[in-house]
């Protein structure tokens, strides 16, 4: 009898083939039972802290019952000879660890590194599932596809939500001091910000840019590009705030995908239904007063805030002139959002500024 592990020529014309013995092929396998029972673990655990957050955090039985239908099908897979090669003590991985671990910054962040566990841990199934059964690599295939669109559904979600919630917008103006008033504002619970500046270097746009970003994540609010596609997807922004002379809403949305927001300034009605049946998330409407930011461009006047209030099916914002001493002017016809740019940018104490401002617009009946 010839030893486990022999090269035999005779049998393959010649091509040398390596039989591996019986005990090396068993512990193979026992390798690729602990490879496939660690990664089932994993995605079924990233899936259930997803889920909660869909259940809990954004009471949405679709989201949360897509996570759900996930993790059942994960349990088809889990089965119990690969729980039993299992081996918890001898595994080197339990004490690896790294300090972007150790803690989260927000939910957001909690998400994204629970939506990278799964997926990576879907795609080392995929290709270690072909070893365990002929099904099961597509079937992990098909599930890693579903959790990118509830990816992209969940982050797009988010930011819906919370776009809804937000009841005052703040439009930047240049400013040396522009840093420490958007932070003052979000200290005083701003929740919603668009970074506009027509003049500036690219390259000052996208420091700025980068740094207002990296304050609205730190206080949880969306962050918006003014106009620019591009300086949005560079800096990862929440999306962009378009005019009516900028691209069309469906070519921003191509580039953006569906999951980041996208604005339209309107002035009239014609162009609010316009921008609505294009797939605008939100609307400007305005100028309700008279303002040095669009020169030359005359009020549209409270009778067409009446009109939004009445007509848009997205959310919207009164733009153009509010300050503390017309915005219950503004709210009285109709308003509950306003975006504000000098009123807040040439504050003294913006933090009070946005607090007032927000007293007023929360008076109103919050939107369920």
């Amino acid at each position: 009898m010839k030893e486990a592990g022999y090269y035999d020529e005779s049998i393959t014309n010649r091509v040398v083939v390596m039989v591996e013995p019986y005990s090396q092929q068993k512990q193979i396998q026992q390798v690729v039972y602990r490879i496939l029972d660690a990664n089932l673990d994993r995605t079924r655990e990233g899936l259930r802290i997803i889920e909660e957050w869909c259940r809990f955090g954004l009471n949405s039985a679709q989201l949360a019952g897509e996570c759900k239908y996930l993790r059942q099908e994960l349990v088809i897979w889990h089965t119990e000879e690969l729980r039993a090669a299992r081996d918890t003590p001898g595994d080197p991985g339990t004490d690896l660890s790294h300090p972007q671990e150790e803690q989260r910054s927000s939910i957001k962040a909690l998400l994204q590194a629970n939506f990278c566990r799964v997926e990576e841990a879907l795609r080392v199934l995929e290709e270690y599932g072909k070893l365990y059964h002929p099904k099961m690599g597509q079937a992990c295939k098909q599930m890693r596809y579903r959790v990118y669109s509830l990816e992209t559904n969940l982050m797009g979600y988010q930011r819906h939500q919370l776009l809804r919630r937000s009841r005052l917008y703040l439009v930047t103006s240049p400013s040396e001091s522009l840093l420490s008033t958007v932070e003052a504002a979000l200290k005083g619970g701003l929740t919603l910000l668009q970074y506009r500046d027509k003049d500036a270097d690219d390259t000052v746009r996208l420091e700025l840019a980068t740094k207002l970003r990296q304050l609205c994540h730190t206080y949880g609010a969306l962050f918006m590009i003014n106009d620019r596609v591009d300086l949005a997807l560079a800096v990862d922004a929440d999306g962009v705030h378009l005019g009516q002379q900028d691209m069309p809403i469906a070519v921003a949305r191509q580039l953006l995908g569906p999951q980041r927001l996208i604005g339209r300034s309107t002035t009239n009605a014609d162009e609010m239904q316009k921008a609505i049946a294009e797939g605008a998330d939100y609307i400007g409407v305005g100028p309700v007063y008279e303002t040095p930011t669009k020169v030359g461009k005359a009020a549209a006047g409270l009778e067409y805030v009446s009109y939004a209030a009445q007509n848009s099916s997205v959310p919207w914002f009164a733009i153009g002139g509010i300050d503390a001493n017309n915005i219950n002017d503004v709210i009285d016809a109709g308003a509950e959002r306003v975006a504000v740019v000098r009123s807040l940018m040439q504050a003294e104490q913006p933090t009070l500024v946005t607090q007032y401002l927000l007293s007023q617009l929360n008076r109103i009946k919050p939107e369920t």
